[in-house]
């Protein structure tokens, strides 16, 4: 039986706000779902301008040694992504899309109207959309061809304002995520008990899959890699 397919998406995005720091996609966010799905799973990577997706520095820690492994030896994962536009009308060759976290997609995903059509394909071909802490930044307005917001009356997570609050963020976003969610489900944002708790939740049927944080990342490759074996 030939393995499932999973389109992960990573950010194109590197400045945070005006800070003048780096961002881009989030080390762990990547690597503990690839660690889960990659030996069941056909994964290609893209980005909204291909090539290489930025990796946020500070993502980087060196006492996680499956980030670290993954690092080392995945490099070209996201040294050479595709271009996100090449997969538009492609939602049938896949079985699933992830996007990965970091704060890249609050500033590039999440407007991206390319990611949206295919976001809507995906989802509209019955495939499972999933993502994790920022990464639901690229779902959060995401709509389906009668206009509804994909995460309409969906229990959804994603990173919390208290936790956005604790590294010191929330005034260089664009938009509180927590809130957006929020909004867009019609009030169906669930997150864990306390910050930086880990948190997964499954809607829709089990196609809807998102996780709350960092801590979050490995259960939310399981979750996915459940899904599929599901609709095998």
């Amino acid at each position: 039986m030939s393995q499932p397919k999973v389109l992960v998406v990573l950010s194109s995005h590197n400045k945070l706000g005006d800070t003048g720091k780096p961002t881009g996609w989030y080390l762990p966010e990547f690597a503990h779902p690839y660690k889960e799905l990659a030996p069941h799973a056909q994964i290609t990577v893209a980005s909204p301008a291909g090539g290489e997706a930025p990796l946020d520095p500070s993502s980087v820690d060196k006492s996680d040694q499956v980030s670290v492994d993954f690092l080392h030896n995945q490099e070209s994962l996201f040294k050479k992504t595709e271009k996100l536009s090449t997969f538009v009308g492609h939602a049938k060759d896949f079985d699933a899309i992830f996007y990965v976290g970091g704060h890249g997609p609050m500033f590039d995903l999440a407007t991206d109207e390319t990611s949206h059509q295919i976001i809507r394909e995906f989802w509209e071909s019955g495939r499972i959309v999933s993502a994790v802490c920022h990464g639901p930044a690229a779902i959060a307005k995401a709509t389906l061809s009668d206009g509804s917001y994909l995460i309409a009356d969906a229990a959804v997570t994603g990173f919390s304002n208290a936790e956005e609050d604790a590294v010191q963020l929330t005034a260089y976003m664009p938009f509180k995520l927590e809130d957006e969610l929020n909004k867009n489900s019609g009030g169906k944002f669930e997150k864990a008990a306390e910050p930086w708790g880990a948190k997964v939740v499954v809607a829709k049927d089990g196609r809807l899959i998102t996780g709350q944080n960092p801590a979050s990342a490995g259960a939310l490759g399981e979750a996915v890699l459940k899904a599929l074996n599901e609709r095998k």
